[in-house]
């Protein structure tokens, strides 16, 4: 009879991939392909990785890491998980994780959007589209470039990505966040399934500031489409187990499935300190614990900044004692990725890899170094754990957690 968990913690680092996946030579960077990245490889073999924490769980046991040594008597299990669905954006990722399998990728539009859409927008809206901004672009670099424009005209700021979603920059001094939500909601209502452009996520961009010094601010907002079907999220929920999200978990499965929300990071150690507080809840005795850490991605794989991604990922092992200390003894944590974003790589899109699966439980007796599997066995050992139905793919590996 394998060993049940009273409560899961399931920790995704937004991107933290590790290592290219099998098929990498088909999905591509600026026209080259993914062969050869690899996110926490990299990072760690060009600018150092010191993760003692993550060493001690068997982070290096997964792969070879110049700077993670693997050890001989790990507190945790792991391995490296693969993706069978046809993408490499954050809710093809998630929707995985927890069991769909996603046979046909989104839409994306390397060209930009289609006129006839900026046009609705700017009916609803009242404003004009900025039409330079109006492709793949850093979201970074799209207020630099066009801020001071918006300051004086009020236009919209509508850009994309090399992932399918619809982004909009707004000053909050110019576009006030309300106003810019209302808009958001508008173009997500316009782009849902079997519509004329389904957008996986429609992403509001509000920042503050002045020429030359603007930041995007904490008020970031995703519309996503609703999962293409039910995931173990939903069968949680229905089985009556708390399901609780923090960050942007709600937003990814538009939230279906969840019954409580944490709220949104304000940066990736906000986010750890709200999932304490709800590890905390006196109602909390049993269920599943959802996290998103995104600043490793958004703020430094997309912006190709391995020191910064390096440091995202130190502070996380720094705090992962808080994490194990709060645990009951009959807690699982998971902590993986939902795809790669390599800091040293060509362009500034994802990238196609392995993502690293590590667990620890104060339960554990014989913790080693698992087969590989794939991203939707964490749903499926969920499930498992729970007695709740299974999404539509997976293997459930909690038998081997002793």
């Amino acid at each position: 009879m394998p060993k049940k968990f009273k409560r899961v913690h399931l920790i995704v680092m937004d991107s933290a991939g590790i290592g290219e996946a099998p098929d990498a030579d088909q999905f591509f960077n600026q026209k080259t392909p993914d062969t050869g990245a690899n996110t926490i490889g990299h990072i760690s073999e060009k600018v150092g990785l010191d993760v003692p924490n993550f060493q001690k769980l068997g982070l290096g046991n997964i792969t070879a890491l110049k700077t993670v040594a693997p050890t001989d008597s790990p507190l945790g299990y792991s391995t490296k998980l693969e993706e069978v669905s046809q993408g490499k954006d954050t809710m093809t990722g998630h929707w995985e994780i927890m069991g769909l399998d996603i046979k046909n990728p989104f839409p994306v539009y390397p060209d930009g959007f289609p006129e006839d859409l900026l046009e609705k927008i700017e009916a609803f809206s009242g404003r004009k589209v900025i039409r330079e901004a109006n492709k793949p672009y850093s979201g970074t670099a799209v207020i630099d470039d066009f801020g001071p424009r918006q300051m004086e005209t009020g236009e919209l700021i509508i850009y994309t990505s090399a992932d399918p979603v619809l982004q909009i920059a707004a000053h909050e001094d110019v576009i006030p966040v309300d106003e810019l939500m209302k808009i958001c909601e508008y173009v997500r209502s316009i782009t849902l399934v079997g519509s004329e452009w389904m957008l996986g996520r429609i992403i509001a961009r509000p920042y503050v500031g002045k020429p030359g010094n603007f930041e995007r601010t904490a008020n970031r907002r995703d519309f996503a489409l609703a999962p293409f079907g039910e995931t173990v999220l939903n069968h949680l929920d229905d089985a009556g187990y708390p399901v609780i999200s923090v960050g942007k978990i709600h937003d990814i499965y538009d939230g279906q499935g969840i019954n409580k929300d944490m709220g949104h990071n304000l940066n990736d150690m906000d986010g750890v300190d709200r999932m304490l507080k709800a590890m905390a809840l006196p109602d909390f005795k049993e269920g599943l614990l959802f996290v998103n850490l995104v600043d490793m991605d958004a703020k430094f794989g997309h912006r190709r900044n391995p020191e910064g991604y390096r440091d995202a990922i130190q502070d996380l092992d720094g705090r992962l004692p808080e994490i194990m200390e709060a645990m009951n003894d009959d807690d699982l944590l998971i902590i993986t990725a939902d795809h790669g974003n390599d800091p040293t790589f060509v362009g500034t899109d994802h990238t196609r890899e392995y993502i690293p699966f590590v667990s620890y439980s104060k339960s554990f007796t014989t913790p080693q170094a698992l087969p590989i599997g794939n991203f939707a066995d964490i749903s499926a050992t969920i499930a498992d754990n729970f007695d709740v139905k299974p999404g539509e793919i997976g293997k459930s590996i909690l038998a081997d957690l002793k």
